[in-house]
């Protein structure tokens, strides 16, 4: 199993040209961001119907979804996981405060679809392919990777 330095060290490979990291800085969390969104807009009536309560943050498929991220990172790091987890829980109350306002989904679609576009560019700038097309799992180092150059030690 690969650490989540080694995992870093890969992605950071085609992560060189400072435009493209700055494209990514904004990309990859709002990527992220906007999945959440989707997710959140899947219908939920299977999820209350066996999570007691009522508690629309939790009651979810982004919550369900993110519970084995969360997994993927706490078997790399549980600091990571933590920042995962505070950036997810954010993503959730934004996107649920969102969907009080907008049809979530189609501002979860334009987020995606934008920041996709952005990440292709930053791609085509840096001259090298995205990782996660050599192998699927860079989709959920990449926003560990943002995390830790953003707020990890220099």
């Amino acid at each position: 199993m690969r650490t989540l330095e080694t995992w870093f060290a890969e992605y950071a490979v085609s992560h060189q040209n400072k435009t493209n990291i700055l494209i990514h800085f904004i990309c990859v969390p709002a990527i992220y961001f906007s999945i959440v969104g989707l997710l959140m807009s899947i219908p939920n009536g299977f999820l209350a119907s066996i999570i007691p309560g009522n508690n629309q943050f939790i009651e979810n498929w982004a919550f369900v979804v993110l519970l084995f991220v969360l997994f993927f990172y706490v078997r790399l790091s549980v600091k990571m996981a933590l920042q995962i987890l505070i950036f997810s829980a954010l993503c959730i109350i934004a996107n649920y405060y969102i969907g009080q306002y907008a049809p979530l989904w189609m501002v979860s679609l334009g987020i995606f679809v934008a920041a996709w576009l952005g990440q292709f560019y930053g791609h085509k700038l840096e001259g090298k392919k995205p990782s996660f097309l050599k192998d699927l799992q860079f989709l959920l180092i990449g926003p560990g990777w943002v995390i830790q150059k953003m707020f990890g030690k220099k």
